[in-house]
Parts: structure tokens; sequence; C-alpha cells
């Protein structure tokens, strides 16, 4: 599920500063990094299944493993997890409501806290 018009995907910040305010909402990016791409996931353990929230993000300037980057944050995706084979995203997938709101309260409080320092 695709969280369109959250006003992140127009945002680009510090990889440093986004880390934090990430992991301030849960999210972490872990070894989910190249040198030009950032994937931070936050779990969500329900009775319905096990759901990634997931926010992406490339670099538009500068480089990912040096830790000095500005990081353009892409379009983020509400996805539930099937063992062995991985995260859907699809549009046949339903997702509890109370998540997805969860969700957007926590999109709506990362990009408050984004918009502070980004460009």
């Amino acid at each position: 599920m695709k969280f369109e018009n959250t006003g992140l995907e127009n945002v680009k910040a510090d990889l440093t500063r986004l880390d934090e305010v990430m992991l301030d909402h849960g999210l972490v990016r872990e070894g989910q990094w190249d040198y030009e791409r950032v994937t931070y996931d936050r779990k969500f353990e329900l009775k319905e299944g096990v759901f990634y929230l997931r926010v992406f993000g490339y670099a538009a300037e500068g480089d990912v493993g040096a830790h000095k980057a500005l990081i353009q944050i892409m379009t983020p995706l509400l996805g539930k997890h099937y063992y062995p084979h991985g995260v859907e995203y699809g549009e046949g997938e339903s997702f509890p409501k109370s998540l997805v709101s969860q969700c957007e309260k926590i999109l709506t409080d990362i990009k408050a806290e984004v918009e502070k320092f980004s460009n």
C-alpha cells in the first residue's frame, strides 16, 4: 500500500538528522543501505500478521556510506510479510484500518519534524 500525498516525497534531508528522526519514530535503517539508497523500516506484529512500514530514499547529493548525504525521500509503503517469500505491497493486500491510521500519524509526525531542517 502506498501512502501517497504525504508531502514526504517532496523532502530532501540530511542523512544524519533523518536517521535520528526516523529512529525516534521506530523506523530503523540498520544494514538496509548502499552508497546511493536507504530504507527505513518499522515492524508491526499483529494478530493479522507481520507488517512493515517502509520509507525509501536515495542520495540526491553525497554518499550514504560516508554519512554525508542529502536524502530525497520517496513514497512510503506498507507491506505484509509472508514467510519465506518476503514483503508484499500489492493492491490485493488487506491492511487493518487501525494500522493504516497509526502509520499515517507516524508519517505526518515525521514530515513535521523533517521539514524543520530539510531543504
